[in-house]
């Protein structure tokens, strides 16, 4: 079997599993399994089908067995083990993606065990604060940047031992969660392995790995608990339909259910997970709409970036005032404007910006794109090796940032290797000058405080992940969690977590924001299902369906809004334009007229209730309206449109053509020709008609959509006293006029 064909024969038996067709997934596994020469894997297959052949006879024999359940339960669990140990298998020797690759290399060259690690990274703590409190000196600078070189080659390897790893055993488990507990790794390096452990769950599954990342949550750094509640979210997303195969993961959930502060987490984590959908419009709006506009402004092309003396104007503002005129005049201001907003929302605004700065050296190893910024990191301490001093106010201010996430802090740091020395010693005077009006206006704080807060540092770390997935140069090799929809609310897993109605709203919310209408209907039903609603939701409910064209349901919902906020004008607005669409003219006429005993000069609203009368046949109410709005505003030609048929049909021929001559000089529609040639044939204006029959033919796509057009008036026509036999001669007559 070939890579393709193994990845297609594992989602099939998968979907058994997920179906608990267990004896059909078990047939394709012996299958599956054939020539693989792993004989442990083999006998761990037979054992299974043996047992699960018993359990079935036991059932048909009708024997109690109140453990039925449980083993049941146990069998799947392993099924799914052996199907994905047995995946591993077959692609480990011939795969050519990356996560193969390495395991083949490390076959042959064994990694360290994960407590010798653990003793390189404690170590590196106790040097870095030895090597500090030395005067600098440029021994001191070479001896640290030994310390250094050798800690990243250890946070590499502990990337790859938990990425690579296979199901972990006791001892392993206790291993990985004594390097968790350490006080003496650093924060960095912990969050490294919170982030190797999600990723080699997501190659993986392992029950063991899975409930260390609750112990990560629990974690009392925000940097680490943040990142375990991430990878808890991706990995319950991802195994859903197996996470209740294990007990355990129910009873560790209802244990931290019983805390508020956890669903409040996870709904900060879902919405910004499903904020990334965003990041693909606001990228294309980036290079489609923002930059091309800014490379058009012909001032920037003046704009110096250099270190000249300044001239003795220097000082005075000569900003050019056309400037401000071209920001507004493209409309580059309110599209800026947007994107503050949405960076103050979170959403990723840099994808764009920094996409293409990852192909920088640091970026080859894999474990740096989940590397917390650091500026003790080698690559960072050599970019601005040349001025120690003011190499901390420019590190200080990209750390402090809230806004970057740690993968394009990095980039923005090698970027700045391109930049000459003098600009950057400018630079960083300014950055100075910045800190130090920040401290005097007791801003940094602030600043500190909003990097530092659980919020950020998931959404930074959230599109770390993001770029991972889409720029990395072997991303198709992985798949990616974010083509899903990640929309936690369908996890049964979280079924009780999830069910709050504060926190269902605040999501229910978001998707009503964004226009992801279907999402948030599904949402406010469970709402309204379970709790009581208020006017404002089953109004929402009823928005989210008119605008997918669920009438019928949209009016359930706006009736249900009616009766706990009677005489709202918007509910009744809406309920008027969903009864028009379903064509229920007699009921959109009772909201429309309530609408109006609020806004009388409501000039839409008099407009669709002369509609709605028309639609009824009641043309003389329907002028009546019509009259009315264009007393209010007299140059409205679809007024004087609806005012001249309403009088043709009701006999004002006159009435009719006075307001057909007024439409047509100031606008020229074939409907416009063809009803006046019905009111001058009804006048016996016969020339005339044939004249605006013509005018209406020429302007047509063929003579078949006129006649189609025609036809549809020829009921009214003989109301008007028009022959029907004549109406066959006026057709023909057509034919030959010219």
């Amino acid at each position: 079997m070939n890579e393709a064909a193994i990845n297609e024969e594992y989602e099939r038996i998968i979907h058994f599993l997920d179906q608990k067709r267990l004896s059909e997934a078990l047939n394709r596994l012996e299958v599956f399994t054939q020539d693989i020469s792993d004989w442990g894997l083999k006998n761990s297959l037979e054992e299974l089908q043996t047992s699960y052949r018993y359990m079935l006879q036991y059932m048909q024999q009708g024997i109690t067995d109140p453990e039925r359940n449980n083993l049941y339960r146990k069998l799947l669990a392993t099924a799914y083990k052996l199907t994905d140990k047995a995946r591993i298998g077959k692609l480990t020797p011939n795969s050519t993606e990356y996560y193969y690759d390495r395991r083949r290399y490390h076959k042959f060259i064994p990694l360290r065990t994960l407590p010798a690690v653990q003793l390189e990274l404690e170590s590196y703590t106790e040097d870095m604060a030895v090597g500090k409190l030395l005067h600098y000196t440029e021994k001191q600078a070479a001896d640290l940047a030994v310390i250094r070189k050798r800690h990243e080659i250890a946070v590499s390897e502990l990337f790859y031992i938990l990425w690579l790893a296979d199901h972990w055993e006791a001892q392993e488990e206790e291993e990985a969660r004594n390097f968790l507990q350490s006080s003496l790794v650093q924060v960095n390096d912990l969050c490294l392995f919170v982030s190797a452990l999600t990723l080699s769950l997501m190659q993986y599954f392992d029950i063991r790995k899975f409930m260390l990342l609750f112990d990560a949550y629990q974690h009392s750094a925000n940097d680490i608990n943040q990142r375990a509640i991430v990878g808890l979210a991706l990995i319950i997303y991802r195994y859903d339909k197996r996470l209740s195969l294990y007990p355990e993961v129910a009873a560790r959930l209802k244990l931290l259910n019983e805390d508020a502060i956890f669903a409040n987490n996870l709904s900060v984590i879902q919405i910004q997970l499903l904020r990334c959908r965003e990041t693909e419009k606001i990228d294309k709006k980036m290079r489609e709409e923002i930059l091309p506009e800014l490379m058009k402004n012909p001032n920037l092309k003046n704009i110096k970036f250099n270190n000249e003396a300044p001239d003795e104007e220097s000082g005075q503002n000569d900003k050019n005032p056309d400037w401000e005129d071209w920001m507004d005049q493209s409309g580059l201001n309110d599209k800026l404007k947007e994107m503050n907003e949405l960076q103050m929302e979170g959403a990723d605004v840099y994808m764009s910006t920094f996409a293409q700065l990852k192909t920088y050296p640091f970026f080859r190893e894999m474990a740096n794109w989940f590397y917390p910024f650091d500026m003790q990191h080698s690559s960072v301490v050599q970019t601005f090796s040349t001025t120690p001093v003011k190499r901390d106010v420019l590190l200080d201010t990209i750390y402090q940032s809230g806004f970057f996430c740690n993968s394009d802090k990095y980039s923005f740091c090698f970027t700045m290797m391109q930049v000459p020395e003098a600009q950057r010693e400018m630079m960083a005077q300014q950055f100075e000058a910045q800190n130090e009006a920040i401290n005097e206006s007791n801003s940094y704080d602030k600043i500190l405080a909003f990097a530092q807060h659980a919020d950020t540092i998931s959404n930074q770390y959230i599109h770390d992940l993001y770029r991972f997935f889409r720029i990395h140069p072997r991303r198709h090799e992985f798949k990616d969690p974010f083509m899903e929809s990640l929309n936690l609310q369908h996890c049964v897993t979280l079924k009780d977590t999830v069910s709050d109605t504060s926190n269902q709203l605040t999501l229910a919310g978001y998707f009503f924001h964004k226009n992801y209408l279907i999402e948030a209907w599904l949402l406010y039903e469970d709402i309204v299902k379970d709790k009581k609603g208020d006017a404002e939701i089953y109004q929402k409910m009823g928005y989210c369906m008119q605008k997918n064209k669920g009438y019928e349901k949209a009016i359930e919902a706006y009736l249900q809004a009616d009766i706990l906020k009677p005489d709202s004008i918007w509910t009744n607005r809406h309920l008027a334009m969903c009864y028009r669409q379903l064509n229920q003219l007699d009921k959109a006429l009772i909201y429309y007229q309530k609408v109006e005993a609020a806004q009388p000069d409501n000039l839409n609203v008099l407009t669709q209730i002369g509609h709605c009368l028309v639609g009824l046949k009641r043309y003389d109410e329907a002028l009546n309206y019509f009259f009315k709005v264009d007393y209010i505003d007299s140059e409205l030609p679809k007024i004087w449109r609806a005012i001249a048929w309403c009088s043709f049909v009701i006999g004002k021929h006159e009435q009719a053509m006075k307001y057909y001559h007024k439409l047509l000089e100031k606008e020229t529609q074939l409907l416009d020709y063809l009803n006046a040639g019905h009111v001058a044939w009804s006048l016996g204006q016969l020339e005339k008609a044939v004249k605006m029959y013509a005018t209406s033919l020429a302007m047509s796509d063929n003579q078949e959509s006129f006649l189609e057009l025609f036809n549809k008036d020829k009921e009214d026509l003989i109301k008007q006293g028009i022959k029907e036999d004549d109406i066959p001669l006026m057709l023909d007559l057509l034919r030959y006029y010219r």
